[in-house]
């Protein structure tokens, strides 16, 4: 054999699945088909959230968070309903990473010189019942340094590994196949693609210049999900959701296309969950693209308005920030792929961040000069831009010229500015005292009794009519692709199952390939922060597996 292993994929997951192999003495082939400069994957663009439960941070924020409560939260989200079949490992793994985050993570990170903001987001409230969907708590806990900062000690592992000989790093070299011996996965075989100027997440070419084939005693598949595959999307979108939405931004590059997927499934690999996916509502077009469709999240806090393309204030708990894939369901029902958020310049000022390193420069910059210039007056650097020159913000000082400028930039001529006018006025009558039925703003009254809420994410509640607050603000939603929740069926040693349940032999997945553990961890729904976290542990779980593997 040429390898102890080959890992496909050089994300998240690929770096810590290889560094864990090769901290065992066991040589492994990192393969990935884009350039060098796309190493550490979809990760290095994340904002760094991570989902951890009794924190430190929490508690020293006056969170009372425990393994119960978020086990609890996380049943809610998930609904799994299949667990006599495709969410039988989805289940276990769920429960295996409750324990991780409540448990190692933090100190395992810690060691590797991971240190978080200390402020704790609260990213899906839910807004239903207890056993409901949702964060009883706040636990999106942001890595100071973001994706690049969760990458980093990873990354630098891997090219000690390099310079000592344990590992191999093969850019430009895309899988095509597996090879097998009787039952057992060998190697892969694949095209060496020409060289390419591509900067990090713009599309490469697809040129191929030579062939490869590889040995191996077992391969790792970290290949990522169909984020960036459009067709492929639209092909398993579920009922449950409504229709399919015409068009969509990406949240991911080109390069999540879901190739792994596919021929892994013809070796035999078993996908689940196929129908299970998670999209954003509130995206923007990106005024300076780096991929094809590139957009860019909103993480709003819960004061603006929300309106569907009519104008049409959504129901309750379609809320800002509360739950991503009810809202999503809500809006491709209306028949349209977009919706607004209306709301103030304080609003903007307190409650606007944009997902994404590069949207954040001061948390990715590790800057605490920069990250206090944020409770300063007036929106942040980032945000201004996207206000100055994003094709999805109109800004007025009045109503009528707000939806004048609404109705301009759809052509759709939907919006009518009486009757939007009457749904906000009946909102700001809300605020004449301390009681009232409107849940948004209960909900918002609710969060500013969280510090770092009032501190940081909640503006004072206020009259959005008022022009004291203004000017005024309409951003038009736009629905962005980002990720897959099922994936390869593994079980919690990562081996991939075929279709009658056995593992095959030699063959792992880790990360969003196998929706981050057993074909499912999240359900029908995450809690955020889960993502990299899923990509963190699944990996090192993988990594164990082959490292602890023995001759077969």
């Amino acid at each position: 054999m040429d390898y102890d292993a080959i890992v496909v994929g050089a994300g998240l997951a690929g770096l810590v699945a290889t560094t864990e192999i090769a901290d065992s003495g066991k040589k492994v082939l990192l393969l990935d088909q884009e350039p060098e400069v796309s190493l550490r994957g979809q990760a290095w663009w994340s904002f760094g959230g991570l989902f951890l439960v009794d924190s430190p941070e929490q508690r020293r924020l006056g969170i009372k968070d425990s393994k119960e409560l978020a086990w609890q939260d996380w049943l809610g989200a998930a609904g799994f309903d299949r667990q006599e079949d495709e969410d039988y490992w989805g289940r276990k793994w769920a429960e295996a990473y409750v324990d991780f985050a409540a448990g190692e993570k933090r100190a395992w990170l810690a060691v590797k010189g991971i240190k978080f903001f200390p402020v704790v987001g609260w990213a899906e409230r839910g807004g239903y019942l207890a056993e409901g969907h949702g964060n009883s708590v706040p636990r999106f806990h942001i890595v100071w340094g973001t994706g690049p900062g969760i990458v980093e000690p990873f990354e630098r592992r891997l090219r000690q590994h390099i310079e000592n000989g344990l590992v191999k790093y093969r850019p430009r070299h895309q899988v095509d196949g597996l090879q097998s011996s009787g039952s057992s996965v060998t190697g892969v075989f694949g095209s060496v693609l020409a060289p390419s100027e591509a900067q990090r997440g713009e599309d490469s070419s697809r040129e191929a210049i030579g062939e490869f084939t590889y040995q191996a005693k077992a391969v790792v598949v970290t290949s990522g999900g169909i984020g960036g595959n459009h067709e492929l999307i639209r092909k398993n979108w579920p009922e449950r959701l409504g229709t399919p939405p015409e068009k969509m931004l990406s949240g991911v590059p080109a390069h999540v296309d879901g190739r792994m997927l596919a021929i892994t499934e013809k070796f035999g690999g078993r996908i689940v969950n196929r129908d299970r996916m998670w999209h954003y509502t509130e995206g923007i077009k990106n005024w300076n693209p780096v991929w094809s469709r590139h957009g860019i999240r909103i993480l709003p806090g819960p004061s603006s308005i929300w309106l569907d393309a009519k104008g049409e204030r959504f129901p309750a708990p379609n809320f800002p920030g509360f739950d991503t894939l009810g809202t999503l369901e809500t809006i491709q029902k209306t028949g349209y792929s977009y919706s607004w958020f209306i709301l103030t310049q304080k609003i903007i000022e307190k409650e606007f961040a944009l997902s994404g390193s590069e949207q954040n420069p001061d948390l990715t910059g590790k800057s605490i000069r920069q990250v206090l210039a944020r409770v300063r007056s007036g929106a942040t650097a980032p945000v201004q831009a996207f206000m100055d020159k994003g094709e999805d913000f109109v800004i007025a000082d009045t109503l009528e010229e707000l939806v004048d400028g609404m109705n301009r930039l759809t052509g759709d001529t939907l919006l009518d500015a009486h009757h939007i006018r009457r749904q906000i006025k009946a909102r700001d009558n809300q605020l004449t005292n301390k009681f009232g039925k409107d849940l948004q703003v209960t909900a918002l009254r609710g969060a500013r009794k969280y510090i770092g809420d009032k501190l940081i994410r909640v503006a004072k509640p206020h009259e959005i009519l008022d022009l004291a607050n203004g000017p005024l603000i309409a951003v038009r939603l736009n629905i962005v692709s980002r990720k897959t929740l099922g994936g390869l069926q593994t079980d919690l040693s990562a081996r991939v199952l075929n279709n009658a349940g056995q593992p095959i032999p030699g063959l792992y997945a880790a990360g969003e390939v196998c929706g981050f553990g057993g074909g499912g961890v999240h359900g029908y729904r995450s809690l955020e922060g889960t993502f990299l976290g899923g990509c963190l542990f699944s990996g090192r779980v993988a990594g164990r597996a082959v490292a602890e593997r023995g001759e077969e």
